[in-house]
């Protein structure tokens, strides 16, 4: 399947900026199922210094500067890619691999991979493991079930019991406040996912991304499509990182399109950078369309 992404954002000044430098996680990367075809990024104003590069995960980065007095910033994305289905859904029921066994291969971490898994089970900016959160998630990550299945039933019991609100929550809402009043968005979702995975002693990281914005005939669309999205994946070794999704109670497949991972939210920010003046506030405008091709 081809898709076309655009993803407009603009930050309003109430006073000029006269310097800024930034860097953008909004090119979509490559992966085994996800491949771009062509990309195209523009800035308004002209930055007078621009550069593609790689993070310390592999996700694209655009660094730019731009170094001319303006109250308005714009930055324009354009990428077109294709995806194949790959429905690790169907492997539920075939790979038994358990919570239990999991963890003892990570406690010997007898392979380079699993070394560097470990990495995505230990605290990060914006997830803080802890007895509260280890206990939500103890029920479905039982020793004996297997990793996949614990996942689905964990990815099941988010939808089923938070409830979508984009006026609870901010960036910065930690896991186990959200895990106290039950609501959130779709980043807060993967957070909170994250955080418990990880205080019960499993790697997981956090998916950046895309969701089609219409979907086909016939079906739902689905909770997130208009702007960028979240979920998160579990280390299972022989298959990989596999993705959820607990804001659509689903595994990811081909309208999902992945543009960055890392550890949380502050490992793959959109646009991140420095601003010189710009008065005392500002406001910002995303809109993100995906559609097939």
């Amino acid at each position: 399947m081809k898709y076309r992404v655009r993803h407009i954002t603009e930050y309003l000044y109430n006073a000029p900026v006269t310097l800024c430098y930034n860097m953008a996680h909004l090119l979509p990367r490559d992966t085994l199922n996800q491949r771009c075809l062509s990309r195209r990024i523009k800035v308004t104003p002209t930055p007078v210094y621009q550069t593609n590069g790689e993070d310390y995960f592999g996700n694209p980065t655009f660094y730019f500067s731009v170094q001319e007095p303006h109250k308005k910033l714009a930055i324009d994305v354009e990428c077109y890619f294709e995806i194949e289905q790959n429905d690790v859904s169907g492997q539920l029921s075939l790979h038994g691999l358990t919570c239990k066994e999991l963890r003892d291969q990570l406690t010997e971490a007898s392979t380079p991979q699993l070394r560097m898994v470990k990495e995505y089970t230990l605290d990060s900016l914006h997830i803080r493991r802890s007895k509260a959160l280890a206990d939500y998630a103890r029920d479905c990550f039982l020793d004996d079930t297997p990793v996949l299945q614990a996942s689905m039933d964990f990815t099941h019991k988010i939808f089923e019991e938070f409830a979508f609100d984009p006026a609870a929550t901010s960036v910065s809402t930690p896991a186990e406040q959200v895990l106290e009043e039950k609501r959130g968005v779709c980043q807060d979702f993967a957070h909170l996912a994250i955080a418990c995975i990880r205080s019960i002693g499993l790697p997981a990281r956090y998916m950046s991304g895309y969701l089609e914005t219409l979907p086909p005939p016939g079906q739902e669309k689905l909770v997130g499509a208009d702007a960028s999205h979240a979920w998160f994946a579990i280390f299972i070794p022989d298959l990989g990182w596999v993705e959820f999704d607990p804001t659509n109670d689903l595994m990811p497949n081909e309208q999902h399109i992945v543009t960055a991972w890392g550890r949380d939210y502050a490992d793959v920010t959109p646009l991140q950078g420095v601003i010189f003046d710009g008065g005392d506030s500002q406001s910002l405008n995303v809109s993100v369309d995906v559609q097939r091709v």
